[in-house]
């Protein structure tokens, strides 16, 4: 477990340092104040209630011995969080929860603030931030999350006799220069592409969104896929969602990792005219190059 001084700070907004931070804390051993907002509220709430909340930043930070704290990109909570902490002296923990946009993590506004410590949970992350910030100090800690994930799953199915596939969303945060949002971009991509993956019409989709989408973000879609069997994956949790299925597509979320160490067959559906993927792990297959190879 990674060492943590009390009274500990926790600021998060993003869903996915969230799930990797809620394991190694133990409010029965750790005096800990967390602030959040976003996706984070959630996830806290399902695992602590409200033990360890507070309403404000300050009521977080001040008197805190460390600061624990996210880095995604939906808030700037976690980087006012981190100048708070270097203003007070506080040692500072940033946790980088994927392998993508390192640096910009902690610019805002063309302010950069770097925390005392990067933490990261897996050795491409660990390479990447040792790229991306040379010199810095970078440590690697389990992921309990992703061990908390694996044991609820069970093996996969057999692919050839389980065609459903569960698709991970994630805004993309573009339109690709085409006048729609990336993520529809893909799963049309997918959904025209599918008998490269070996996968034949009518198809069965149920689509997982991402804990940033708002409610009812993908209905419309939905009902213009009258060919297919298409709805909204209803499993409680990610294991839930991954125990039933032996197909997974999605774009670049931290999902389809878990699906891949899972033993899932796992598809990026990003098209040719989006940007390379930047998941760096083995074993992820890339439908464009499946279409490409004919």
């Amino acid at each position: 477990m990674p060492e943590l001084a009390s009274p500990l700070a926790v600021v998060c907004h993003d869903a996915g340092a969230t799930n990797l931070i809620l394991p190694w804390l133990d409010l029965d051993r750790v005096n800990v104040r967390a602030y959040l907002q976003g996706p984070a509220e959630t996830l806290w709430q399902r695992r602590f209630g409200r033990r360890g909340r507070v309403a404000s930043l300050d009521q977080a930070i001040d008197g805190a011995a460390m600061l624990l704290s996210g880095t995604g990109w939906a808030s700037d909570i976690e980087h006012c969080a981190r100048i708070e902490a270097v203003a007070r002296g506080i040692r500072s923990v940033g946790v980088i929860d994927h392998w993508v946009n390192y640096a910009p993590r902690f610019q805002r506004d063309g302010h950069r603030v770097l925390p005392s410590e990067i933490w990261v949970t897996d050795a491409e992350a660990f390479a990447l931030a040792q790229a991306t910030f040379p010199g810095h100090d970078i440590r690697l800690h389990p992921n309990l999350y992703l061990r908390e994930q694996l044991v609820q799953i069970a093996d996969s199915p057999d692919p050839r006799t389980h065609p459903t596939v569960l698709v991970l969303l994630e805004p993309a945060r573009s339109d690709w220069g085409r006048g729609q949002p990336g993520e529809f971009q893909a799963l049309d991509y997918l959904v025209a592409n599918a008998s490269a993956l070996g996968l034949a019409a009518p198809l069965t989709l149920r689509l997982r969104p991402h804990p940033s989408d708002p409610p009812g973000k993908y209905d419309d879609w939905i009902a213009n896929q009258s060919d297919h069997d298409v709805a909204v994956d209803d499993a409680e949790g990610l294991a839930d969602a991954l125990d039933r299925v032996a197909w997974v597509a999605g774009c670049e979320s931290m999902a389809m990792v878990v699906a891949l160490a899972a033993g899932r067959r796992v598809v990026c559906t990003l098209p040719p005219w989006a940007p390379p993927c930047r998941l760096p792990h083995r074993g992820l297959l890339h439908l464009q190059r499946l279409v490409s190879a004919g």
